[in-house]
């Protein structure tokens, strides 16, 4: 999905969920599991899939992602390398679309939302989980303060790649809110939401009409 990122995912695959519980305090199954429960029946493609360490309810999924080292690590049956800018899939296949913590990293949001739009099958939806700053302005100045002094040092603790998550301190800072990213997509806005310490976590429904 980015020249830039992937590197940065296949090095740190091992770590990768460790690291998330920690930074998240256990809360992030909590963030993607009230993103899942806006999906429908029928057959969900997880966007960058990653290690696939994603509890999806008993509904069959195919986990897509471009970094072959964290796709080795996924329990997930189906799986493909690929991007979200070209999905390998004909039209209205999916019965949901799930993406968590994914969008920052793309190298277009834009053609990878008219894919996920094509792949989709009418009147059904589409859940995006990813970090943002927050809203409030001094919050956000605090956010991007602290993450820029946590981040490299429990990459540098935990995964001895201090670099690597300096990059995603600075992805923070990547895309416009989401009430605005979405604002124009070829999917309908449904709804957005929040979560998290001052609200750094947002979910986003779309829909297919």
């Amino acid at each position: 999905m980015s020249d830039v990122s992937d590197p940065i995912f296949a090095r740190i695959a091992a770590r990768y969920d460790l690291i998330n519980r920690i930074l998240s305090f256990g809360q992030e199954r909590k963030w993607r599991a009230r993103g899942i429960r806006r999906l429908g029946p029928g057959t969900v493609l997880d966007l960058g899939s990653g290690t696939g360490d994603t509890d999806f309810a008993g509904r069959e999924v195919v986990g897509l992602d471009p970094v072959v080292e964290m796709l080795a690590l996924s329990p997930v049956v189906s799986k493909v390398v690929a991007v979200g800018e070209s999905l390998p899939f004909r039209s209205d296949t999916f019965g949901g679309i799930f993406s968590a913590f994914v969008f920052r990293n793309l190298t277009s949001v834009e053609e990878t939302l008219e894919e996920m739009a094509r792949v989709l099958e009418p009147g059904r939806s589409a859940v995006v989980v990813d970090l943002a700053r927050p809203v409030n302005g001094v919050l956000r100045v605090l956010h991007r303060v602290g993450t820029a002094i946590v981040l490299p040092l429990v990459g540098l603790v935990f995964a001895r790649a201090p670099g690597e998550y300096w990059y995603l301190h600075k992805s923070l800072d990547s895309l416009p809110p989401p009430e605005t990213l979405y604002a124009d997509s070829p999917l309908q806005l449904v709804d957005t939401w929040r979560s998290g310490v001052f609200g750094f976590v947002y979910g986003v429904e779309l829909r297919k009409g």
